[in-house]
């Protein structure tokens, strides 16, 4: 199973960016989606996370900023984020919990991709 992140970018304070994460491979079903962040000197941090059940969570710092949902394709999920602040900029990991069959479930994370808010 693979993850790969995309949507990150260069974007002026105030404005949005939609991360995308799609996974492939052997998948039976996907429980957990979520989306991390670390910036340069800090520690990685939770972003956002949904299950299969429709469960979602937030940091408080993204609270009514940042949306995550499911894609439209199979096995994919985003985050969209608006009103950026400069204290966002940071690598975005996506990671998930997937079960490759009935009986066993592991952990994947994506690449990582490059969010910077700077005017």
């Amino acid at each position: 199973v693979q993850l790969q992140a995309s949507g990150g970018g260069l974007v002026q304070p105030g404005g949005s960016l939609r991360l995308s994460c799609a996974a492939s491979g052997t998948i039976f079903s996907i429980n957990t989606m979520t989306w991390y962040r670390q910036a340069p000197g800090k520690q990685r941090e939770l972003v956002a996370t949904t299950t299969s059940g429709g469960s979602t969570n937030y940091a408080d710092f993204v609270k009514g900023r940042f949306t995550i949902s499911r894609g439209n394709a199979k096995n994919t999920w985003n985050l969209q984020m608006n009103s950026l602040k400069p204290e966002d900029t940071a690598v975005y990991y996506c990671y998930a919990e997937i079960q490759v069959n009935r009986n066993y479930e592991y952990e994947y994370w994506g690449q990582g991709t490059q969010v910077t808010v700077s005017s």
